[in-house]
């Protein structure tokens, strides 16, 4: 008896997305989004660059070198376990890179960018310890969030794409559906809240 192989074009679809819209991508334009509406969009764009370091590309170049001493499978860090031990040195990235804000005096609207990151870490961390919450949509969810404080509610309109997202990770079996919606209302709520109170647009 011959077995036919299922094509594989959706989950080729859902790794593309997968990989286009992870967090340190979606940090990337959310820095350079709220960046540019800065009064000086050149000094704005310079503090984007700053938490960009701190909130994407250390923490991308620490899972590429865990990656090369096996200490997990791919960029995306499937296990939840190994989630418990990325997440709080990305804490720590993340927290250097406010320190240096606040002590070079950066645009409020900056500090207030990159504090809303820690905050939604630090909500996602203790959940992690009991249940793989998608950081994702979560990321994702907030960045919408503070795009929409920053530029208007007109922002709002692509927050379909997060719906896209966690479809791609479902379809890649690494969350579930509630996963993924509880990690784009715990993104969204606490990144949100966080950008309002400590004045961003």
């Amino acid at each position: 008896m011959t077995v036919t192989a299922l094509p594989h074009t959706e989950n080729a679809l859902a790794r593309r997305i997968t990989d286009w819209m992870e967090p340190s991508n979606v940090i990337i334009l959310v820095s350079l989004g709220v960046g540019v509406a800065q009064d000086n969009p050149l000094t704005g764009l310079a503090w984007a660059l700053e938490a960009i370091a701190f909130a994407a590309a250390i923490p991308m170049a620490y899972i590429k070198f865990g990656m090369r001493r096996g200490m997990w499978a791919d960029r995306h860090v499937g296990q939840r376990q190994r989630r418990m031990l990325l997440i709080p040195v990305i804490m720590a990235s993340v927290a250097i890179g406010i320190g240096l804000m606040a002590w070079l005096d950066a645009p409020k609207a900056m500090v207030a960018l990159v504090f809303a990151m820690l905050a939604t870490l630090a909500v996602l961390l203790p959940v992690t310890a009991f249940w793989k919450i998608s950081v994702h949509t979560a990321v994702a969810g907030g960045a919408l969030a503070m795009l929409a404080l920053t530029w208007g509610p007109r922002v709002w309109i692509a927050y379909p794409v997060i719906a896209i997202i966690a479809w791609s990770r479902i379809s890649l079996r690494d969350h579930t559906l509630g996963q993924t919606i509880a990690g784009a209302v715990a993104g969204t709520v606490t990144a949100g809240l966080v950008f309002a109170a400590l004045g961003g647009r």
